[in-house]
């Protein structure tokens, strides 16, 4: 299970303490750079407790205090949101990685506003992932907060740690699926959300 079970229990435990990670960065600056106490780096360390906040926010968020689930709407067609942007870090490496998510389901009576699938992306993303992870956990959110009759998630994206260190391939991209239902178990309804999303 992905997400916490009732009762609810915050996601991280704690909040992030700024001035901890500021002091922690100040440190780290001290031993990558000859010079930590220039000009240019003098506000780096709160900078970067401040840019955490956001893009590790997501360990502090429950998708399902986020999303409102509209019943009964009598469509059962496939919706699709494709090209959701998202920014994520690398758990290895802690470079980022970043590309374009989309988003496929065919409803059973519930659907969410097309505005919540990007919020999906972005609540997980914002964590230490990787591709593989980020990819199942918004398949499984969505699963369990709408139990549609057919899901498909797709993830293309680029990593830093994979073209600015390592192997250093500038054109390289990685590709993760994950289907459920109706799009796992019939050719013809995946091959449909593979086309429109393509």
């Amino acid at each position: 299970m992905i997400l916490p079970t009732s009762p609810r229990v915050p996601l991280n435990g704690n909040n992030m303490e700024n001035d901890k990670i500021s002091r922690l960065i100040k440190e780290l600056l001290a031993e990558v750079d000859p010079n930590p106490t220039r000009e240019g780096l003098s506000e780096t360390p709160a900078r970067v407790a401040r840019a955490f906040e956001t893009l590790f926010g997501g360990h502090k968020q429950d998708p399902r205090d986020q999303i409102t689930v509209f019943e009964n709407e009598g469509y059962d067609e496939m919706i699709i949101c494709k090209d959701i942007d998202f920014y994520s870090t690398c758990e290895h490496h802690m470079l980022p990685f970043f590309g374009k998510a989309h988003i496929g389901y065919i409803p059973d009576d519930k659907i969410i506003g097309l505005s919540k699938m990007p919020r999906f992306v972005d609540i997980f993303a914002r964590r230490l992932q990787n591709q593989e992870r980020l990819t199942t956990q918004i398949i499984d959110s969505i699963q369990e907060l709408l139990q549609p009759k057919g899901l498909g998630v797709i993830i293309e994206a680029q990593h830093l740690c994979m073209l600015a260190r390592g192997v250093q391939k500038q054109n390289a991209s990685m590709t993760t699926s994950a289907f459920r239902g109706l799009f796992k178990n019939r050719d013809k309804t995946r091959s449909e959300f593979l086309t429109l999303v393509n």
